[in-house]
């Protein structure tokens, strides 16, 4: 099996060997046993599922939140000639059956995934009938609550195990804490005997600095000019993704911006030309990034810092992919830190106030108590947020902990696919001689792309009959408009509007609990990741790879030797160090010699700085315990 492997590596991709662990997951996976691999981003986690699958009898199916990765793996599957579809919100009903159909009878070899199409019914009728080799689980940390990115969606996969009990699970996942690590073990209820394989996330080509500056903008200018190459810079919202790439046009720098509200044909033209390097630097939130296989990023900028050390590590992970020497830079000023401690506010407003938007959503849908129970109503949270006065963040994360404690589902807005039905006969279309030169070219293009046209409503894609008719995306959309309005057809145009689906009828406001898990915890673990965002922008004593990878479970980890902190001439370990345990002490709690430790500091330093402080009278050592003075 291991030359079956080896030659399927070579015959598709062309490489001669694995890398790292990748053969210790496949042999794991094929033969059976769950596992659960921990790769940095760029290890070349995709190959460890593709190779064994292809390997084996069966159907895989991958589970994965980012549909970019979807489409692109698919699309380099095929490529490669081997079969592969996916199914997620943005395709329609008809041939998500198609897909899964195909995948019942033994067409594809792989089945791309979202998690939210699992809890379908649709899906779990056609499952149990799929010959499944194994399932791979991409972003494998998201199953757990407390993980960074904790998705409730990811719950669903434990139906999948019911479903199919026999088939081995494997998870993959970058950025995992040991607690994560168990958790996701738990979650997706590994079985005794269980595959376990870690990377070091190690990145010794990637430098990582802290640059402390008031003139953020003037600062990304700077390095821009001095580190030349393709780049990411991550910023906070869609506004200052857009201000900063006009910034850097109007500089000379060719520059795009990107998030999630734009068009799925926007997001992909945009990536395309970042790609082909039509553009130097792509100016995104953090929608952008996932999946996305560019191997020659020089440089990666943070204009704000993430809300934690995993989201910072990944996204610092997509510079330097080709093993050359990269950047990654976390601009930091003095007012971060407040800001930072503000996203938990936000994230985790007051319970009163949750209940309070629970009881104003009831009113602004006029929603009797008692009533609603199992309905679906649009809901514009802009409208929303201006009638109650509301502002806009604290009101999402009050949504989606509503959701997550089971008291409605809140779908954020996705693309909805325009359709057309034509409500005249294809007879009496061809008698009109009244129709303006782009509506008659729509029609024609509509006719000759689309067929069951009159029959039922059809998905479309105003870009794609941009195309075909040599008009605008506006231009088509301005005809359809017309043509809906001779009652020729009737043109439902795509609009972005998210949902609110009640789970159980309406209460009072009083009786809205949410558990300790959902809020408390929670709550505390986003703390703790802020707490350790903010010490590693502010620690100026600690290796930023040292830090990162202590963080990580790597207690072995040495200096990197060329972050900004490695090459500071001013580095002062003990010192700072005495500053931080006098500091944590202030409690006046004892505390064990052995209980003691620190993100970043390594046992010895921590021995030595104790031990200065004893012999500067500040704490003692009283009854094995540490006391101050």
């Amino acid at each position: 099996m291991t030359q079956d492997f080896s030659e399927i590596l070579y015959q598709y991709w062309g490489y001669k060997s694995f890398r790292g662990i990748q053969e210790d997951i496949i042999q794991s996976i094929s033969s059976g046993h769950d596992t659960l691999g921990l790769m940095p981003t760029g290890g070349g986690k995709s190959l460890t599922f593709q190779v064994p699958a292809l390997a084996m009898e069966g159907l895989c199916i991958v589970i994965t939140p980012l549909i970019a990765l979807m489409k692109d793996q698919v699309h380099h599957l095929r490529q490669l000639g081997i079969p592969a579809v996916a199914v997620y919100s943005g395709v329609d009903r008809s041939k998500q059956l198609q897909y899964l159909d195909n995948c019942i009878y033994g067409g594809p070899k792989f089945l791309y995934i979202s998690p939210e199409r699992l809890s379908s019914e649709m899906f779990q009728q056609k499952l149990r009938r799929m010959d499944v080799c194994f399932v791979a689980v991409d972003e494998a940390h998201c199953i757990s609550q407390w993980g960074y990115d904790f998705r409730p969606a990811y719950l669903e996969i434990q139906n999948v195990r019911k479903l199919l009990p026999n088939v081995p699970i494997l998870a993959l996942t970058a950025t995992a804490t040991p607690e994560v690590v168990e958790d996701i073990i738990h979650q997706l209820q590994f079985r005794e005997g269980y595959g376990y394989y870690r990377m070091s996330f190690e990145r010794k080509n990637l430098t990582y600095v802290v640059r402390r500056t008031e003139d953020k903008e003037g600062e990304l200018l700077h390095i821009l000019r001095s580190v030349p190459g393709s780049a990411i810079v991550y910023a906070r919202s869609r506004q200052q993704t857009r201000d900063l790439a006009k910034l850097l046009k109007s500089e000379g720098i060719t520059a795009l911006y990107y998030h999630a509200g734009l068009t799925n044909t926007d997001k992909d033209v945009r990536q395309s030309m970042w790609l082909k390097e039509d553009v130097r630097v792509m100016v995104a939130t953090n929608a952008f990034g996932m999946g996305i296989d560019k191997p020659d990023v020089r440089v990666v900028i943070h204009m704000d810092a993430p809300d934690s050390i995993e989201s910072y590590f990944q996204e610092a992970g997509r510079a330097g992919r080709d093993g050359k020497r990269a950047y990654s830079v976390m601009l930091y000023a003095g007012h971060d830190s407040r800001k930072l401690r503000q996203r938990v506010v936000d994230t985790f407003p007051s319970i009163e106030y949750i209940r309070d938007v629970y009881e104003h959503i009831a009113y602004f849908l006029e929603i009797p108590m008692g009533g609603a129970e199992g309905r679906n109503f649009e809901f514009n949270v802009e409208k929303f947020c201006k009638v109650f006065r509301y502002f806009p963040v604290p009101v999402t994360s009050a949504l989606q902990l509503l959701t997550r404690a089971g008291y409605i589902e809140f779908s954020e807005a996705e693309e909805n696919i325009s359709r057309v039905l034509f409500l005249m006969q294809r007879d009496d279309l061809y008698q009109m001689n009244y129709l303006e030169p782009a509506q008659d070219a729509v029609m024609q293009a509509l006719l000759r792309n689309y067929t069951g046209l009159f029959s039922d409503y059809v998905y479309i894609e105003e870009e794609h009959l941009a195309q075909a008719t040599g008009l605008t995306s506006e231009e088509v959309y301005q005809a359809l408009k017309q043509l809906n309005f001779e009652r020729i057809l009737h043109f439902i145009p795509r609009k972005n509007v998210p949902h609110i689906k009640y789970l159980r009828r309406r209460v009072e406001k009083e009786l809205v609990v949410l558990p300790e898990m959902i809020y408390d915890k929670r709550r505390e673990c986003m703390e703790e990741r802020i707490r350790h965002m903010i010490e590693y922008c502010e620690d100026d004593t600690v290796c930023r790879s040292k830090y990162m990878l202590n963080y990580f479970g790597d207690t072995e980890a040495s200096d990197c030797g060329h972050c900004d902190v490695c090459v500071s001439p001013n580095r002062k370990q003990p010192l700072a160090l005495k500053e931080k345990i006098l500091n944590d002490m202030k409690d006046r709690k004892p505390r064990r010699p052995d209980e003691v430790r620190y993100v970043g500091a390594d046992m010895e330093s921590l021995l030595e700085a104790f031990q200065e402080l004893v012999d500067e009278g500040k704490i003692k050592l009283c009854d094995g315990f540490f006391v101050l003075a």
